[in-house]
């Protein structure tokens, strides 16, 4: 937990944690239409479809932890500032809001990527 002196030495800058919200948005609503185009391509149905989107969009995320996030905790480590690499409060709003945020926001490009990509093959 940060003290109050440190936040006034180091405040968290509002604009540069949306920009690295939209990045991440950018990011799981771009691999979610690449998951649909997957996903309908093996025919994927159901239950089995969804769950296809829900542990790709899990990877995607966890990916994006350790290669940005703990990445940039490692640099700020080596500068000699505090920060937890385990952490992703540092960068974004809330720790759901990183793991979570991108499964609705991407579902809806999924889906239709998903039906459009099943049709075309079944077709």
């Amino acid at each position: 937990m940060t003290t109050e002196r440190q936040a006034q030495i180091e405040p968290l800058v509002q604009e540069s944690i949306v920009h690295n919200s939209r990045t991440l948005i950018n990011v799981q609503s771009l691999t979610a239409s690449i998951f649909g185009v997957g996903a309908g391509i093996l025919g994927l149905e159901s239950y089995a479809g969804f769950l296809f989107y829900l542990a790709f969009s899990l990877i995607t995320t966890t990916l994006f932890f350790f290669f940005r996030v703990m990445a940039a905790s490692l640099n700020l480590r080596r500068a000699g500032k505090s920060a937890n690499t385990l952490e992703t409060s540092t960068f974004f709003r809330s720790p759901i809001d990183f793991w979570t945020g991108g499964l609705v926001n991407g579902l809806a490009g999924y889906i239709l990527t998903w039906t459009l990509f099943f049709g075309l093959v079944r077709a």
